[in-house]
């Protein structure tokens, strides 16, 4: 397939970023988005419209077709396992927005379903890519056993302006029957996977979401994460701040390393530097971003392989979601078996 244009449908403007993925797609020298299909029709025919795509109405049509390869999902988060485990059954590759599934069944359902079709599961976790994270990756023999590692995301989506009343976020970003959750699900996935990534899967989960705005979903959330050997994990969240850069730190044994979107810097300590350079705080020049998931997900269809690490991720994403709503509901911490 490596020679051939990927013919690809993307389903529903639901997700904000969809408009993101669509020209990515377009973008893309091998591939062709070929189809828009929209639970909202009028949402629907409005965004073929803009981008000279034609507008499918059946879902149907997406999966007897067989000039189409793949999707992009970007629908309600609930209809995430509905539609990706069609997408498999018709043969069609699948992109989707995180979380893959909001719970940890379904999650497994959809990803055993892709397996028995063959089929390329990629799923949009882009801080894993950025330059940042090569570079905390780098800098880990310097910082020894990490102990806490610390992840923040936030924005004023939830704010009322005069523009916005309700927040800058579409209404639908605030309906738990269709996101599954507020900010925590939304933005909290982006620090979640990252410290999942540095310190692997936990013991417990433990989680506070506040509700500052009212809305029927939480706006402000903090998770901590125990793990066996003492170190903790801290994921926070929220809808409700005007100037938080994105911003995590690493602190080991040995030294830390933080990072802030402020000023787009990874600085460093260590004790393992010689001793005259030892206390100070050192930056490191990022490397280079690795290819989008998007990308990613091109080349494993044309290479026929599997994107094995980022579904790895993402199946524990959903787990630990899964988990820390549940500890809100019960407030209580989670034990993950």
């Amino acid at each position: 397939m490596s020679n051939q244009t990927l013919k690809l449908a993307l389903l529903s403007f639901w997700h904000v970023h969809a408009k993101d993925y669509a020209l990515q797609a377009s973008e893309h020298p091998a591939v062709e988005l070929a189809a828009i299909w929209d639970e909202d029709a009028e949402r629907g025919r409005a965004e073929a419209a803009a981008r000279g795509v034609p507008y499918v109405q059946q879902l149907e049509q997406i999966w007897q077709d067989a000039a189409i390869d793949g999707v992009i999902v970007t629908a309600a988060t609930s209809e995430h396992t509905a539609l990706m485990l069609a997408a498999a059954k018709a043969g069609k590759h699948i992109f989707t927005e995180k979380v893959i599934a909001l719970t940890a069944e379904q999650c497994t359902m959809i990803i055993e379903a892709v397996q028995a079709a063959n089929v390329v599961l990629t799923v949009s976790l882009p801080r894993l890519n950025m330059p940042f994270m090569q570079g905390m990756k780098q800098l880990l023999p310097k910082l020894g056993e990490l102990t806490l590692v610390r992840a923040r995301l936030s924005h004023s989506g939830a704010l009322p302006t005069a523009a916005s009343p309700h927040g800058y976020l579409p209404e639908h970003f605030f309906s738990k029957q269709q996101a599954g959750g507020g900010a925590l699900i939304d933005l909290g996935c982006h620090p979640m996977y990252v410290v999942r990534a540095l310190l692997g899967m936990p013991q417990r989960v433990f989680a506070a979401f506040g509700f500052m705005t009212n809305k029927e979903v939480e706006d402000n959330a903090v998770v901590s994460l125990s793990y066996e050997n003492g170190a903790i994990g801290i994921v926070e969240a929220g809808f409700v701040n005007q100037a938080s850069p994105f911003t995590v730190e690493l602190h080991g044994k040995h030294g830390s390393a933080i990072f802030s979107a402020a000023d787009g810097r990874l600085i460093y300590k260590s004790m393992l530097l010689d001793a005259d350079i030892a206390k100070q705080w050192h930056e490191l020049e990022l490397p280079p971003a690795l290819p989008s998931a998007f990308e990613q997900w091109v080349a494993h269809i044309q290479a026929g392989t599997s994107n094995a690490y980022n579904v790895a991720i993402a199946r524990d994403l959903t787990t630990l979601m899964e988990a820390a709503i549940q500890s809100h509901e019960a407030r209580s911490p989670i034990e993950l078996t």
